[in-house]
């Protein structure tokens, strides 16, 4: 199975909220993407959206094997299970 890569980054701001998405291909394709959220969000809430839209994104591009990356210990640690969302609006994250 081919391999994908994903690194995402979730912005939260006094102006707003976003994300950057970067998508590579399993030939070297580099997909970029800013996306600036209609809604507040917090930096984790941000980073998490970015995680989401990232995977959907990949997927709908063909990836079957994704490896995502993200600067937040959070949520990756959340991600691998490591540690428990508490959260409310974590734990509607880790569901999806």
């Amino acid at each position: 199975m081919e391999k994908w890569l994903l690194h995402v980054d979730g912005s939260s701001t006094a102006q707003g909220s976003g994300a950057g998405i970067v998508i590579t291909s399993p030939y070297g394709e580099v997909l970029e993407f800013a996306i600036k959220f209609g809604f507040k969000a917090s930096s984790n809430e941000a980073e998490y959206e970015a995680l989401v839209i990232g995977m959907r994104m990949a997927y709908e591009l063909g990836a079957r094997y994704l490896v995502a990356y993200s600067d937040s210990q959070l949520i990756v640690k959340q991600v691998e299970d490591t540690y428990e969302a508490k959260e409310e609006n974590m734990i509607h994250y880790c569901n999806k």
